[in-house]
């Protein structure tokens, strides 16, 4: 009761915004919470819309979800996890206690206030992300979409507020479609089916995939490790960066084909191991392209197991679906039949931006690529006094965002100065460059085939070493990750 006692004391969060203070940061996630450390010298204000931090991880996410990185990849770099040699991925339960423990050991809980309205000040971190809170949704023509539904329509948003009792109750003996094929669909249709498997009179679960993407078992590829193909400077050399020079465009272009190998490589073990072409579910695309838009699942366990007992169906709709009365309707004239269709259709990570920005600065939050415009991914050459954090996506967001908010306190503090606008515009338009002639995804900020350059050049401007590893074979061939990146 004691020790109780003494966790809720240390926990204690703000009650009112000290005059002095001149940094606000927006939201208390992951991204948040790596902010408050990064600027505690300008004792910021970490403003939380609810009750609790954790932000995706507490309030999107379903009973069964996890991480999908290994625990040393997904850890900042001065706080490790308690139990980090454990192979399994971690739950999204003990995600919430190794935030709140990083909270707890950088005495991060005297920043955040909990159910906060805004105030003003001299300068604002938005950290709100990309998931979660506004959803996507599909727009019908008149008379084709949920009106016209005898059953029930839910996003995933929705479903992740139910208990475990209340998802069961929700989906057992009914028929459920799922609209979606990337992880938070996996995952609703894998609960989906072990709600009613073995139920009296228990139903398939129809996932309605209108994209097919690749999706890995784990992080092993015909016995070689994953980091090796992605994840070394000698592994990312063979990949285009932002605003290269001519030589090493020639490069790339002379590589071309070493590329294409490492991806059919790749393909090769998830087609042999994978029922893909079994059930229709093999990607046309290569597989580097999910990997630079990092649109790359990690598959629960039992997935395709449930497939094999008929309890995950797979329709494809490419071209386009609707809804009629008993279900949805494919354009080919099929008919799926249905009592309760989920949308896991994804966020409107965008428009919570907008709602925050004033005008005229709402109009500029994404440029004419569809991704927001954002210098060393954190500052918006054309919105003053802001940074964003979190809108920036690879293998492992902890650490990018860990990176970006060490980054963005050398800026506050006087290490180095911003380029001009023009400069900024360049390289965000460089960066977008790079990414659409990489995959046909581009639209998600994704620096996950150019990550370490990435990180080289934001070491680069706050004075830090650029290689972090001990010599030179390590540099070459080992992975990069959060530990490298430990402070100076």
């Amino acid at each position: 009761m004691a020790a109780q006692q003494q966790q809720e004391q240390a926990r204690s969060t703000r009650q009112a915004v000290p005059a002095r203070s001149r940094v606000a940061i927006i939201g208390g996630g992951i991204s948040g919470l790596a902010a408050a450390k990064q600027l505690a010298a300008h004792d910021p204000v970490v403003f939380e819309a609810t009750a609790s931090i954790g932000g995706v991880w507490k309030h999107c996410v379903y009973r069964s979800t996890r991480l999908q990185t290994p625990r040393p990849d997904y850890e900042f770099s001065d706080y490790s996890w308690r139990n980090r040699d454990d192979p399994t991925f971690p739950t999204h339960a003990e995600i919430i206690e190794y935030l709140e423990g990083y909270a707890d050991t950088f005495g991060l809980w005297r920043y955040i206030m909990l159910g906060a309205k805004y105030y003003q000040f001299e300068f604002v971190v938005m950290c709100a992300g990309k998931y979660g809170d506004v959803p996507r949704m599909p727009v019908f023509p008149p008379g084709k979409g949920p009106e016209v539904f005898r059953g029930q329509v839910m996003h995933s948003l929705d479903y992740c507020k139910l208990s475990e009792e209340e998802t069961v109750e929700l989906m057992r003996g009914k028929k459920v479609v799922v609209v979606g094929y990337k992880k938070s669909a996996i995952d609703l249709a894998l609960e989906c089916a072990q709600a009613n498997q073995g139920a009296e009179a228990g139903e398939a679960c129809t996932m309605l995939v209108r994209t097919l993407h690749w999706v890995v078992p784990s992080y092993s590829i015909w016995g070689l490790p994953f980091f090796l193909f992605y994840s070394t400077r000698l592994a990312q050399f063979l990949y285009e960066r932002p605003n290269q020079g001519l030589l090493r465009s020639m490069l790339c272009t002379l590589m071309k084909p070493l590329r294409a190998g490492v991806s059919k490589f790749i393909e090769s073990y998830l087609a042999w191991k994978l029922p893909l072409d079994k059930y229709g579910l093999r990607p046309d695309h290569p597989f580097v392209e999910d990997y630079a838009s990092c649109q790359m699942a990690i598959l629960p366990d039992g997935f395709f197991d449930m497939a094999d007992r008929d309890m995950i169906r797979f329709k494809r709709a490419s071209g386009g679906w609707c809804f009629s009365r008993n279900g949805v309707l494919l354009d080919d004239g099929t008919e799926v039949e249905a009592d309760l269709v989920f949308l896991a259709t994804g966020f409107e990570g965008k428009d919570k931006v907008r709602a925050v920005l004033p005008e005229p600065f709402r109009g500029l939050a994404v440029d004419r690529s569809g991704m927001m415009p954002l210098y060393r991914g954190t500052i918006h050459p054309l919105i003053p006094n802001m940074a964003f954090v979190g809108y920036v996506e690879s293998v492992s967001n902890l650490h990018t965002s860990e990176l970006r908010c060490r980054w963005l306190a050398g800026l506050l503090g006087g290490r180095f100065a911003l380029p001009s606008v023009e400069d900024m515009v360049r390289h965000v338009d460089g960066e977008a460059e790079a990414m659409r002639r990489t995959t046909r995804f581009y639209r998600r900020h994704c620096i996950s085939t150019y990550s370490i350059h990435d990180s080289d050049a934001m070491c680069a401007d706050l004075g830090s070493r650029v290689l972090r590893k001990g010599n030179w074979l390590a540099e070459l061939f080992a992975p990069y990750n959060n530990q490298d990146y430990k402070e100076d």
